[in-house]
């Protein structure tokens, strides 16, 4: 059966180490199109030598591209403002086509693959949160599954050579989408979430910090569940670990935190650190924060990729 044919919107760190991976490993798809904006980027140039379709008109360009009658699966690695332009012209050519959105622009339903994957599966638009909530949601769903958690907050700390333009012009959507998806897709009650870019020589890699604060329970129970959900994530983000022991905190009644939005808190504090090691396929290693989006879009989209193949072999089968 063939593959289910691919375009990748944005020729940046992004879309390259994203090329890369869908090449190098996907089952389910082939790369048919890298669309940029500067002919000359190292993206679309090494596209080329790849002998994979190009254009450097952005969106417009591949809407006219006869390769895009073939594309089911778009991922846009560019911006979340571009994002908007871009689903909304594709959707005018093509209204069935599945988008992976990279960027913090949420047109579509939050998505990380460990957690919520089998209930967006057919959604047209999901969107990748942001490097940080691929990070630290599975943690606050983790602990979510164990007890009622009232709160979480997580402090996402980067490389500054790792934050491109793109990333350092969406700050203010990372923390903005990063907080509400620990909410709907983490199961806290209240999220909030901080990023740090870090200019420290030799770059560090990718740190993730998760504080959750929820109702009393065994301690051993979280632990698992927190321990089950690192490994599931590793199966697809390989750099992706525990950095220490998980510690854990109880908070008594009769001298509970304070809380800004939650108020008086009492009960367990988790807190959990991470690590993120890139897989270095395009990217430095040190750049884990931009590895663990390819991979999980990656991820997202080869179960997308696959139900659609199956689709496909039913249909023929019946007709």
């Amino acid at each position: 059966m063939k593959k289910i044919k691919a375009a990748i919107i944005g020729s940046g760190n992004i879309g390259s180490d994203l090329m890369i991976k869908i090449i190098r490993s996907s089952q389910h798809l082939e790369l048919a199109v890298m669309v940029g904006i500067d002919e000359q980027s190292d993206g679309l140039q090494r596209a080329k030598r790849l002998n994979i379709a190009t254009t450097h008109q952005g969106v417009e360009g591949l809407v006219l591209m006869p390769e895009f009658a073939e594309i089911d699966i778009i991922f846009d690695a560019t911006s979340a403002s571009a994002h908007i332009h871009n689903d909304a012209l594709i959707r005018l050519k093509k209204p069935n086509v599945r988008m992976i959105d990279l960027t913090p622009a949420a047109i579509g339903p939050y998505c990380v693959p460990v957690v919520n994957l089998e209930q967006n599966i057919q959604a047209l638009n999901v969107n990748m949160v942001t490097c940080g909530g691929q990070a630290t949601i599975p943690i606050v769903a983790a602990v979510s599954q164990i007890a009622q958690v009232h709160y979480a907050e997580i402090v996402a700390s980067i490389s500054s050579k790792s934050a491109g333009p793109g990333t350092r012009a969406n700050i203010d959507e990372f923390t903005e989408t990063t907080a509400q998806a620990i909410q709907s897709v983490g199961g806290a009650g209240k999220g909030k979430a901080m990023i740090v870019l870090n200019p420290a020589e030799p770059p560090l890699l990718m740190r993730d910090t998760v504080y959750v604060l929820s109702a009393h329970t065994e301690q051993a129970q979280v632990q698992a569940s927190i321990e089950k959900m690192v490994e599931a994530v590793s199966q697809y983000v390989p750099g992706y670990r525990l950095k220490q022991a998980i510690q854990f905190e109880v908070i008594p009644e009769d001298t509970p935190l304070k809380i800004p939005t939650v108020g008086e808190f009492s009960g367990l504090k988790t807190t959990v650190f991470l690590k993120v090691e890139g897989a270095a396929h395009y990217l430095p290693a040190y750049a884990g924060n931009l590895d663990i989006m390819t991979s999980a879009a990656l991820a997202t989209a080869e179960k997308i990729a696959q139900a659609l193949r199956n689709h496909q072999s039913s249909t023929g089968a019946s007709a």
